[in-house]
């Protein structure tokens, strides 16, 4: 029994020590945090008053109720993209030989790859914080427990976008093709997502297809719990489904690192 448990703390304190190492070089970078939250701060100042009036006929009367529906899938949308586009840094350190130096040091192959995608999960985190502070101003009132509970299952939605977007890079490894893949898959599932406006206005075929999209079950549970809901269905089937999903896209992603670093 020794054994496996020392292994579970090698692995532990390994990812620790990458993490560490990680947050270091992004502090020393803050430039991210501007380009982090740009676009979407863009989105919330821009777009979001006009949900108002395209919202009134699902009984949106205030601002504030606009933004309780709008917030909620602006922060899905970014965690998920944002998370889908962390292979090219890490397509980067491939390059650069970085990962294959990797090979002679002592540390855990998978830590290699779970410290790294740690660091891009806090930094999708710390954006979502921040769209969350700025949209206060506006009317946004949202429960501490609500919140910290969509918070944990944004980190979910961050560690399996940032898992597959890794396991993508290991097999395609071609900054031309990472783009425009991550691009035509993404646009469409966002969308079929409803996490710009609420697919109950959508056509009944169209419902239907995002009902297969697990990231519509995410978004739904989002607003549920912006809106207080915390014992709505949506909250626990979201919860449930992108917790298995990134399980599975851990442990992808993973297998693939630990056989390239062979």
């Amino acid at each position: 029994m020794a054994r496996p448990q020392g292994s579970i703390v090698k692995l532990a304190r390994d990812t620790w020590l990458i993490f560490q190492r990680q947050m270091l070089l992004m502090v020393r970078s803050p430039v991210w945090i501007a380009f982090g939250i740009a676009q979407p701060i863009t989105y919330l100042l821009l777009f979001a008053p006009m949900l108002k009036l395209a919202l009134r006929s699902t009984g949106v009367t205030t601002y504030s109720q606009a933004y309780l529906i709008y917030v909620p899938g602006l922060l899905t949308v970014m965690v998920i993209l944002g998370g889908l586009y962390t292979g090219f840094g890490l397509l980067a350190e491939l390059r650069s030989g970085i990962i294959e130096r990797a090979r002679v040091t002592p540390v855990s192959r998978v830590a290699i790859m779970l410290g790294r995608a740690l660091r891009e999960v806090v930094t999708l985190l710390v954006q979502c914080v921040l769209i969350t502070v700025v949209a206060l101003p506006f009317g946004l009132r949202v429960g501490l427990g609500d919140l910290l509970l969509a918070y944990l299952l944004l980190v979910l939605l961050a560690l399996m976008a940032v898992s597959l977007s890794y396991g993508v890079t290991l097999q395609v490894r071609n900054e031309a093709a990472l783009g425009p893949m991550i691009n035509t898959v993404g646009q469409p599932v966002m969308l079929l997502s409803g996490v710009l406006l609420p697919l109950t206005l959508a056509p009944l075929w169209l419902h239907r297809m995002a009902e297969w999209n697990p990231f519509y079950w995410a978004t739904n549970g989002m607003r549920a719990l912006f809106a207080g809901h915390i014992g709505d269905p949506s909250v626990w089937q979201s919860l449930i489904i992108v917790a298995v999903l990134t399980v599975f896209a851990m442990t992808w992603s993973v297998r693939l690192f630990a056989r390239s670093l062979r």
